[in-house]
């Protein structure tokens, strides 16, 4: 007699949300707190400043390039077992960094740290959706994202302690750790969240296409990542800036970059009040408006002589809130432009941000390395140009 079984759907399988909120920070903490450790580093291993900041532009190269294999891989394979290789990368470049004896295998070993961190930036937020219903994911994505803010807030100032007071080397020991640490709480605690396959790899390239396709998606991902990833080049730039024309010792360079951040702080929570209250496009225009402003009043500091912490910290502190301001209407802009294909939009998004992220800082270094005006002209150029990508994607709005 044959017996019949009654299949029951499968249960969602939840990560731990602290879990999730550590492999997410890997990406984003192995980006920020090298940044006071630079000068030193170009010191000790007889680097120039142009090479030196390859380890934040390569870096960046890793993350955009991450953000569009990852998604595709954990939806082939499931997210645990990529997580899990994407933190193991992780670790040992972060090893590797830490006791590198030369620049060549330190900007080396940094592309494979960037690789293995962009695991946990992509995944943490996708496993947050694979294990809770749509309304208890958005608060917990919504969560993830000030960790993301909060990250970049804290790793600098981190970064600077350790590097005044330990070694250059130290803040590289301090992700090697992390990065052993999550990897081992990610082998011990993270279950398979991913209960099927998302849909065959070639619907995510044709996705991938007609968005690239799209005025509307090109001018919200183009303007969002003019808004707020230009910041990396002044970032690249701001510890010669500080250390070396400013003369601020390195821990002091951590706590200016904690003053930045905040200001992306205040942006989005200037977003969240505004949004249902205002139009997406008067949101944007706002926010761009102060982008403009701060970067123009950098540029004008430059111009005149002027330059000291306050008349660098302020304005680009206002650039700043501008950008957190305009990052999520942006993305909001850009995921509803095809809600079909609303994963493909926002890995798009995020590959498009970190690109040109990635450009900003090669202009940086390649047109005048520990220079300000440099650094001015790519803020305030990007926040010109963010304006009339918002522009076209807003009139091409109209048109539908």
């Amino acid at each position: 007699m044959r017996l019949l079984t009654i299949q029951t759907p499968r249960r969602r399988a939840r990560a731990p949300f602290l879990l999730l909120v550590a492999i997410t920070a890997c990406g984003t903490l192995g980006m920020h707190i090298i940044i006071p450790a630079l000068p030193a580093t170009a010191r000790a291993l007889d680097m120039s400043i142009g090479t030196s900041q390859l380890t934040i532009t390569l870096y960046l190269i890793g993350l955009a390039i991450g953000q569009l294999i990852y998604g595709p891989l954990s939806d082939r394979f499931g997210r645990r077992p990529v997580l899990l290789a994407g933190l193991s990368l992780f670790t040992v470049a972060s090893i590797v960094t830490a006791l590198a004896p030369s620049a060549t295998i330190l900007i080396g070993a940094r592309i494979m740290q960037s690789l293995g961190g962009c695991a946990g930036l992509v995944l943490g937020r996708a496993a947050v959706r694979d294990g809770a219903t749509a309304d208890k994911a958005a608060g917990q994505l919504a969560l993830l994202t000030l960790v993301m803010v909060m990250v970049p807030s804290i790793a600098p100032a981190v970064g600077g302690y350790l590097t005044a007071y330990i070694h250059w080397r130290a803040s590289y020991m301090l992700l090697a750790l992390f990065g052993a640490v999550t990897l081992a709480a990610c082998f011990l605690l993270m279950p398979e969240t991913l209960s099927q396959p998302l849909g065959p790899r070639r619907s995510m390239v044709t996705a991938y296409v007609r968005l690239l396709r799209s005025p509307r998606f090109l001018g919200y991902a183009v303007g969002g990542a003019c808004s707020t990833t230009a910041f990396y080049g002044f970032m690249s730039a701001s510890p010669f800036i500080f250390e070396t024309q400013l003369h601020q010792p390195p821990q002091r360079v951590g706590l200016y970059y904690l003053v930045l951040m905040l200001g992306v702080a205040v942006g989005s929570l200037g977003a969240n009040r505004l949004a249902g209250r205002l139009s997406l496009r008067t949101a944007l225009r706002i926010a761009n408006a102060l982008g403009i402003l701060g970067a123009a009043l950098f540029a004008l500091a430059d111009a005149m002589d002027m330059l000291s912490v306050v008349t660098v910290v302020l304005p680009v502190s206002l650039f700043m809130v501008g950008a957190g301001m305009a990052s999520p209407f942006a993305l909001a802009g850009s995921v509803s432009v095809n809600p079909q294909a609303i994963g493909a939009a926002s890995g798009m998004y995020g590959f498009i941000q970190m690109g040109y992220g990635m450009l900003c800082t090669v202009v940086v270094e390649t047109w005048h390395p520990g220079a300000v005006y440099p650094v001015a002209a790519v803020l305030l150029g990007s926040a010109l140009l963010g304006q009339v990508a918002m522009s076209i994607s807003m009139r091409a709005e109209r048109r539908r």
